[in-house]
């Protein structure tokens, strides 16, 4: 490491003010700074003084991630084994294997469109390169369908970088998830290739040969469908054996991933706790004037099905678009778990109703503080009018 200093330090200088290549200062000063925690310090006032910046946090997100994205990469080369040839055992490995080759295209054109369109705006604006796409560039590829067409993949990521955030200012302006805003436009642009049976397993829309009577539903819309009966057991649900997107079958994943979050004080417990809070109070309401067979699903397995978890996980606790007051997340995330639910249940048109739920709480996060804050300042000048008196 020592000689990988010593050698940025020598070109740093062609990257500056005056030097060479100063029109790419931005672009140098991503990658240094990605390697090494910068050197800048506060010359005034008091600050905290902390080696944990926002490169450094995002890096421990995308941590957090990889038990979501490993599970994954295995799960997509096992529904596929599973569809095509059950009958023939293979390993883990083999099956991992499959599944990579098959996600790690989607992550890389993810990425690579993402940091091309971060990287132009960094340089026609003069300012540092942003860090929010090294979470969004693994999560647009977590929530989408391993089928989804490699173009598609590079327009939404376009469509959730420019329009999503860069109109707004960039990192820490955005108002709405980028991950999200791609996925809510593959799904109104291209519902075809979001929805179905056949967008979940990889082959299927190909029309390889699929074993008679294999369907390739998820739980979730065999549930709003009504055919609560071919569900499969709550196990295979909470491990994640099951179709659905990359990297949002595995409860037991999310889970893992949200102690990863916790235990470094990245995510917030306030909001993880009470979307699922919401999302179980929701549940059981439902179970207690249900009038069909979705409304009857046991409240807690709710959290199972679909993308709840890991909304709730990588989601809900986005700190640009989510509620800043600790009052204000509690608030937040339980709207977040009462609006999912709700709308999974209610419009079946759209089961994967966690995806607008959060999308919409983005949009009311600011009013939510203010009227928070309002709150508090009203309560303060109460308790000084009382001691004034």
């Amino acid at each position: 490491m020592n000689a990988l200093r010593k050698y940025i330090n020598k070109i740093k200088p062609h990257f500056e003010k005056g030097g060479k290549y100063e029109k790419l200062q931005s672009t140098f000063e991503a990658f240094e700074t990605l390697l090494f925690v910068p050197n800048k310090v506060t010359t005034q006032g008091t600050h905290i003084r902390d080696a944990m910046d926002m490169k450094r946090t995002m890096i421990i997100v995308v941590i957090a991630m990889v038990p979501a994205i490993l599970f994954g990469m295995w799960n997509v080369g096992y529904q596929h084994h599973m569809a095509t040839n059950p009958e023939v055992t293979i390993t883990i490995l083999q099956s991992f294997w499959e599944g990579f080759k098959l996600v790690f295209p989607i992550i890389v054109v993810s990425y690579v469109t993402g940091l091309a369109i971060e990287f132009i705006f960094a340089q026609v604006r003069g300012h540092e390169v942003n860090e929010g796409f090294l979470v969004s560039g693994m999560l647009i590829p977590l929530v989408v369908p391993v089928d989804v067409p490699l173009w598609m993949v590079a327009v939404a990521t376009a469509f959730a970088v420019i329009i999503g955030k860069e109109v707004f200012g960039g990192t820490g302006m955005n108002i709405l998830n980028p991950a999200l805003t791609a996925r809510a436009f593959l799904f109104f642009a291209y519902p075809a290739y979001m929805s179905g049976n056949d967008v979940w397993i990889h082959g299927l829309m190909k029309g390889e040969n699929i074993v008679d009577g294999f369907s390739g539903a998820t739980p979730l819309a065999q549930a709003a469908e009504g055919n609560v009966e071919a569900m499969p057991p709550v196990q295979d649900m909470f491990f994640g054996m099951i179709p659905g997107s990359i990297g949002e079958t595995s409860t037991l994943a999310v889970l893992i991933g949200a102690a990863i979050l916790l235990y470094t004080g990245v995510g917030s417990w306030r909001i993880m706790f009470s979307t699922f809070a919401g999302g179980l109070i929701m549940g059981l309401i439902f179970n207690a004037f249900a009038v069909n067979e979705f409304m009857s699903i046991p409240a807690w397995e709710h959290l199972f099905l679909g993308g709840f978890a890991f909304g709730a996980v990588y989601m809900a606790t986005d700190p640009v678009t989510a509620a800043q007051t600790n009052k204000g997340k509690y608030i937040y995330g339980f709207l977040i778990g009462i609006l999912a639910i709700l709308i999974r249940v209610v419009n079946p048109a759209y089961p994967e109703g966690v995806m607008l739920a959060i999308l919409l709480m983005n949009v009311f996060a600011p009013l939510i503080d203010h009227y928070v804050v309002e709150g508090n300042i009203k309560k303060r000048l109460k308790r000084a009018k009382v001691k004034a008196a």
